[in-house]
């Protein structure tokens, strides 16, 4: 531990050392010096040339910026698209107000002739497009002109990052010109702006914002947008000659879901940011270092669920009666994050109490006969602010781990050919134990008969529970470091550490993706982990707190042919794994996968604009060498006219449960039988001394499955999606569902829920269905419902039955302004969650939120007496004023 968090202040004072260097940004170096500073000399112009030219793109281009191969023969690109593109210097700037009559537009760089490169093979683009750039000390100006009938054009008043489902235009920003991560700035036809960031290999990230000035508007002839970028908001190299990748796309929906692009994207080359074009020319650009600072303030008042008791007499227990409504005072949570770039590629984060609560909650999911854990993904702003340099292929570090913190830092950025990434935080959840968490704890104390015992537990619960971990916090680390090897491959380091009072996990490991060719792609991980916790031991059937050692593993080769592909992997975790900052779902087991893939060449004139296979292939085991889990799945799949698809497939698995995965695991000289319990327990907490019932130590079933999807947004009005699976010969692993469901194995029949578990077999439905109404450009409204219902066949007994049924209205009045309303509600629990929101967020960091909450039971059990309650009880309700205001300041330019 010491020795990590030596390493970590070291790094960052280094990372601070080389922050008083001059900034990679600094106008015009000589190319030498341009080509220390990047350590690759190929991209600098040679003396006296004003552009790289048509040689530096060759050799930044896998198909060598000549001639592509398409389904339809040869196309050969145009000569003026095999330069970078400079881009010229504004004298003044264009108001960006939608419509393209400001006189500096005709000095512009300027892109055209777009391909079709969806569902065509790069055909010429159905509509015209144009693009605009230029640029001065502060600001890159986009703009787009995009040619279409107006009364055809899908345009709704959406929320950021909502556009997708309307027509839209943008660019991706390679801005290290490295090949490997890109920015993405869309934009629907009112300007509704959509950001990401696209990672090779990871995919695109919608859940950054940057913050960046838009306005669109529909013409006679199409669409118009413009766009201002401050250049403070990116991180990027700049300078004489350097360059930046750069795509432009283009997106008509209602011509099955058509993409144009600037430069044709060949089907035989894996990777978008590969095939990118370039821009050059951004020189002079203010190197002023920038400071945020985003204080908040959350004000909140809850009413929550708690203990009631009747008047007891003296020296008895209290009698337990239904729980009351308890409502919280007024609670007033400030908020501090800051945000400090230290050069153009450097950035410091840090957040004093940062406000971390979710405007909206996760959605409602099945977790109904769930033996493994969900995964939720971040949607906290300080965390995804370039989570991507964290993001590696086994996920290591998940910062949802990251609770509540009081205090958090992060540093990050690129240097180079060096990225690095730095997490450090005090999360005070972990000892944040409620009020009635510490009652039900001395409850239990309370109930024990014998003076000397209850003696005995007090100490205990004094000791080592209140004074040890009550209102403590947990110390977290993670260190990311990463470099670019040749074009495109990529080697990494990462460490993660996680502390609190007697539990403490470590964890490191290594890295990488290669290029071997234009088609295939290799990456794997290695992870060693140490962790002092309690630990399952499945011989004693009890966890046991000491020390363990651990490695997972991870490998991928992917290669991608015009017309088909294959992805082959393997992972694996030994049984003392653990990465508390991050997120696993099963230790003990290896898996190797196999996933074969074809596809047509599309033909948009037919009905089946085009049609794919694929099928997967998972062989799993153990470390003892024993089968877990054999998986067979071929899928069919169609597009259709007007963005319709179907897919079907079936399934056939094998599956082996094995008792010490679930519990104890038997002895020779004991088999499982009731009639050995641990006497030492009191009656109601003993149970048999092994993990499964009956004499079988291990279940397996043959599974096989009826996959059936359909999805179709036939007019911009209308979406629906259903997905029906039947499952038949699948495990019920006997957990029991709460009240409603208990446990309805055969030994839980005999023996009551109090038996070891018996999973078995049974059939089950699995469907979910979403249908989406958009009657005008403000007003989307939603249903969802998800279906699952297990029934045992060896009991005949329904083992659960869970309906979810969700139900979501917005309305945006304005670009900024929105009023949502939904409902959940879950059958299982009978449990209905309501919220109504409004919100007004002009920009990434300034919001205002006006919020109400609801959590009802219907006909349920109190969550403390136990008994039924008839009719709607109120779990809780909170109702909620959250605001943040972003002030932006520059200095040292």
């Amino acid at each position: 531990m010491k020795v990590l968090a030596l390493t970590l202040c070291l790094f960052a004072l280094h990372v601070c050392a080389l922050a008083q260097t001059p900034a990679v940004s600094t106008p015009s170096p000589s190319p030498t010096a341009a080509a220390k500073q990047t350590d690759d000399a190929k991209e600098i112009a040679p003396e006296g040339k004003t552009d790289p030219g048509a040689k530096a793109l060759a050799a930044n281009s896998p198909a060598g910026g000549r001639t592509i191969r398409t389904s339809s023969g040869v196309i050969t690109v145009p000569a003026e698209k095999l330069v970078p593109i400079r881009v010229p210097r504004f004298d003044k700037a264009p108001v960006i107000d939608g419509k393209l009559d400001d006189e500096v537009w005709k000095r512009a760089a300027v892109f055209k002739d777009f391909y079709q490169v969806q569902p065509g093979d790069n055909t010429p683009a159905s509509k015209p497009s144009e693009a605009f750039i230029g640029y001065d000390s502060r600001f890159l100006y986009l703009a787009f002109h995009a040619y279409d009938d107006p009364t055809q054009v899908r345009a709704r008043v959406a929320k950021r990052d909502g556009i997708f489902d309307d027509d839209f235009i943008g660019v991706y920003l390679d801005t290290y010109n490295d090949k490997r991560k890109a920015i993405e700035f869309f934009f629907n036809p009112l300007g509704v702006q959509a950001d990401a960031v696209r990672t090779e290999g990871s995919g695109e990230d919608f859940s950054i914002d940057f913050v960046h000035e838009s306005k669109g508007m529909l013409t006679s002839d199409g669409y118009v947008v413009e766009a201002a970028i401050p250049f403070k908001s990116l991180r990027y190299t700049a300078g004489k000659d350097k360059l930046w990748g750069f795509h432009v796309f283009r997106r008509i929906q209602r011509f099955n879901s058509e993409l144009d692009s600037w430069l044709p994207l060949s089907r035989e080359i894996s990777g978008t940011l590969i095939q990118e074009g370039f821009i050059t020319g951004l020189e002079g650009i203010s190197n002023e270092r920038n400071v945020e600072l985003v204080p908040s303030l959350t004000v909140s008042e809850t009413g929550r669920r708690a203990r009631a008791f009747a008047p007891a007499a003296l020296g008895a227990p209290p009698p337990l009666l239904d729980s009351r409504t308890l409502n919280a005072p007024i609670d007033f949570d400030p908020g501090l994050t800051v945000k400090f770039g230290i050069t153009p590629t450097v950035t410091l984060d840090a957040a004093i109490n940062p406000d971390f609560a979710q405007v909206e909650a996760d959605a409602t999911v099945v977790t109904a006969n769930q033996r493994f854990p969900i995964f939720f993904e971040e949607k906290r702003p300080f965390f995804l602010e370039g989570k991507e340099v964290f993001q590696t292929p086994l996920t290591i570090v998940h910062t949802r781990a990251i609770v509540d913190p009081d205090l958090a830092v992060k540093l990050s950025g690129k240097r180079g050919r060096n990225t690095f990434g730095l997490i450090v935080a005090s999360d005070n959840a972990p000892g944040n134990f409620s009020q009635d968490e510490i009652d039900e704890r001395w409850l239990k104390v309370n109930r024990i008969a014998d003076p000397d015992a209850r003696r005995a537990a007090e100490a205990d619960l004094r000791g080592g529970f209140l004074d040890k971990l009550v209102g403590k916090n947990a110390t977290i680390g993670v260190l990311r470091l990463k470099r670019d090897v040749g074009r495109e491959n990529t080697l990494g380091l990462i460490a993660t550490t996680y502390s609190f009072p007697d539990r403490y996990n470590h964890v490191g490991g290594v890295d990488g993706r290669f290029k071997l060719d234009p088609k295939t792609v290799f990456s794997f991980q290695l992870l060693g982990t140490r962790s002092h916790r309690p630990f399952f031991e499945p011989e004693l059937g009890a966890n046991v707190d000491r020390t363990g050692n651990a490695f997972a593993y991870r490998w991928s080769y992917d290669r991608s042919e015009r017309n088909y592909g294959i992805n082959v992997n393997g992972d694996g975790y030994t049984r003392d794994y653990k990465a508390d900052v991050g997120f696993t779902t099963r230790t003990n087991t290896n898996a190797v996968r196999i996933n074969p893939r074809w596809n047509s060449e599309p033909n948009t004139k037919n009905q089946i604009i085009s049609y794919r296979a694929n099928a997967s292939v998972v062989y799993q085991t153990d470390f003892q060498g024993r089968s877990q889990r054999v998986d067979v799945q071929p899928m069919f799949g169609f597009n259709l006219q007007r963005q319709t698809a179907v897919i079907f497939g079936y399934r056939r698995a094998y599956e082996r449960l094995i008792e010490e995965e679930f519990g104890k695991k038997r002895s020779v000289a004991h088999p499982c039988d009731p009639a050995f319990e641990d006497i030492n327990l009191p009656p109601d907490r003993r149970r048999p001394n092994c993990g499964f019932y009956g004499a079988d130590p291990e279940r397996s079933t043959y599974k096989h499955s009826v996959i059936g999807v359909v999805e179709s947004q036939f007019s911009k009005k209308y979406f629906v999606f259903l997905q029906v699976i039947r499952d038949m010969n699948v495990f019920d692993f006997d957990f029991g569902n709460g009240r409603k469901f208990p446990r309805v194995s055969p030994a839980a029949l005999l023996l009551g829920q109090g038996a070891p578990l018996d999973p078995g077999a049974g059939d089950l439905w699995n469907i979910q269905s979403s249908f989406v109404y958009q009657p005008s450009n403000a007003l989307r409204t939603s249903l969802d419902y998800t279906k699952q219902r297990l029934v045992r066949d060896d009991t005949g007994r329904t083992a659960f039955d869970e309906n979810i049924i969700t139900s979501r209205t917005t309305y945006q009045f304005t670009r900024f302004l929105f009023a949502r309303a939904r409902a959940d509600y879950s059958t299982l629990a009978s449990r209905m969650r309501g919220q109504f929101l409004v919100g007004w967020t002009p920009n990434p960091g300034t919001a205002f939120y006006v919020g109400y909450n609801d959590d009802m039971t219907r006909s349920g059990f109190d969550p403390f007496s136990g008994s039924l309650q008839p009719g709607f009880r109120r779990n809780g309700r909170t109702f909620f004023i959250k605001m943040s205001y972003l002030i932006r300041r520059s200095f040292g330019g």
